[in-house]
């Protein structure tokens, strides 16, 4: 297969200003990616690979279930449908890793993490788990990886949780959201709580290290049912717990049913206490913050994936709509399901748009990214720009530092509670600055 030419990068806008302007403190705003998706670039394949580790995430995009706060792009598959789709799906999964593995020369990267996002993985069954796993294995260096799968209460059983066990699943993320039957039941959510705690253990029967997930700000949520999800998490002993907060958007269930007043949600200020109140009972169960939405029993289990990515290191990314990262080179595959798959069958990678970042975009992601992970190492943040980032952020960071965000010390930036309440408002700031005056 012969690579495209060289992307040409002359016509990329720069990142605009106003990405990071006007800020306040505030949860609202959740960063997933940088540069935002509104800088890139219709394009096909185009960046070179290097040897060095690698992170592989491979996205799963069929559900059983439309959430009402879920904005992304989901299929919904019942019955007899989903074998068949999910095993043309496995396949193209397949012929895509071909495809990566020589475009990009992956051949023996070493593997730190390979993760099963979705939509949810769970519907898979074993022999798809198997399939995809040995076409990686053919061609990379996976020794002992951590290998992470998403999940939805509902699809997990005994059975499919000796599934997990037996293709190697080291860590389990549950999408619990809530544990309030009231609160998931205008969520749209097959789920209630008895069938979410009977997951859990499902889950720690495996030997995985498991994670759930918790939404803040859910339509209808009180400070009596936010208390009671959080302290039944807590009970559950499960090795770590993620606080999302809800954000609403336009294509969701929530926003018609709201803009028609049949729901009520949560002020930003109740939400805000929602979290003062996590926080406040994660302290006091030694359940400690790996970044600012994701806290482990006693410091341990810490994921390895979404830390490697936001330290900058590769992810090779497969499936529709999954972006990825090679150095300093961004893309994201195709979310029209259909077109993903006739790409490949064609012989094409599946990628729609890319952007390439110049050395400035590389240290704002470094601080938007890496700011997430509660605390910034200044001594590598010199060693990879060549640059202090306390010198280049001298103001910001003073200024942080006096309204309590952050504190400065032992070649470290690192959030305070107050930083760690407000998400992505540090690492949006020190980014502005980046921005602005660098």
């Amino acid at each position: 297969m012969s690579k495209a030419s060289t992307i040409d990068t002359s016509h990329l806008e720069p990142v605009r200003k106003d990405y990071m302007t006007n800020l306040k403190p505030a949860r609202r705003g959740f960063i997933t990616n940088f540069p935002n998706f509104q800088h890139w670039k219709p394009t096909d394949a185009s960046a070179p690979g290097v040897k060095k580790p690698l992170n592989v995430y491979i996205h799963i995009p069929y559900c059983i279930q439309r959430c009402s706060y879920c904005y992304y792009h989901t299929v919904n598959l019942k019955g007899k449908e989903r074998v068949q789709q999910i095993n043309q799906y496995a396949d193209a999964l397949c012929k895509e890793t071909d495809l990566a593995v020589e475009y990009f020369d992956l051949t023996d990267r070493p593997v730190v993490s390979i993760y099963f996002g979705g939509g949810t993985p769970t519907l898979m069954e074993e022999n798809h788990f198997e399939q995809i796993l040995n076409r990686l294995r053919q061609y990379l260096n996976i020794d002992d990886p951590e290998i992470t799968i998403e999940a939805e209460p509902v699809t997990l059983t005994e059975k499919k949780a000796q599934m997990i066990k037996n293709v190697g699943v080291t860590r389990i993320s549950l999408g619990v959201q809530s544990l309030n039957d009231d609160i998931i039941k205008h969520s749209n959510r097959f789920d209630t709580a008895k069938k979410a705690l009977k997951a859990i253990e499902i889950a720690q029967s495996t030997g995985a290290t498991v994670n759930i997930d918790l939404m803040s700000g859910l339509a209808e949520e009180t400070m009596d049912t936010w208390a009671h999800s959080v302290n039944t998490a807590i009970a559950s002993g499960v090795d770590s717990i993620t606080v999302y907060k809800m954000d609403l958007y336009a294509n969701t269930s929530y926003y018609k049913s709201i803009r028609s007043d049949q729901l009520d949600l949560p002020t930003d200020e109740q939400e805000s206490e929602f979290m003062r109140y996590a926080l406040d009972r994660f302290n006091q169960e030694d359940y400690r913050p790996w970044s600012f939405f994701t806290f482990t029993k006693g410091g341990m289990n810490v994921h390895k994936h979404s830390p490697s990515i936001w330290r900058g290191e590769d992810l090779c990314s497969l499936g529709s709509s999954a972006f990825g990262i090679l150095g300093n080179w961004h893309y994201q595959n195709s979310s029209d399901l259909s077109k993903y798959i006739s790409k490949i069958d064609a012989g094409e990678l599946p990628i729609s748009r890319s952007y390439e970042m110049n050395c400035k975009e590389q240290m704002i992601r470094a601080v938007v990214l890496g700011m997430k992970l509660v605390s910034i190492d200044l001594d590598h943040f010199q060693q990879r720009f060549g640059l202090r980032l306390e010198r280049l952020c001298a103001s910001t960071i003073a200024q942080l530092s006096d309204e309590g965000y952050v504190v400065l010390a032992d070649n470290r930036l690192s959030m305070t509670e107050k930083g760690i309440l407000h998400g992505d408002y540090v690492g949006k700031s020190l980014g502005k600055a980046l921005l602005e005056n660098y």
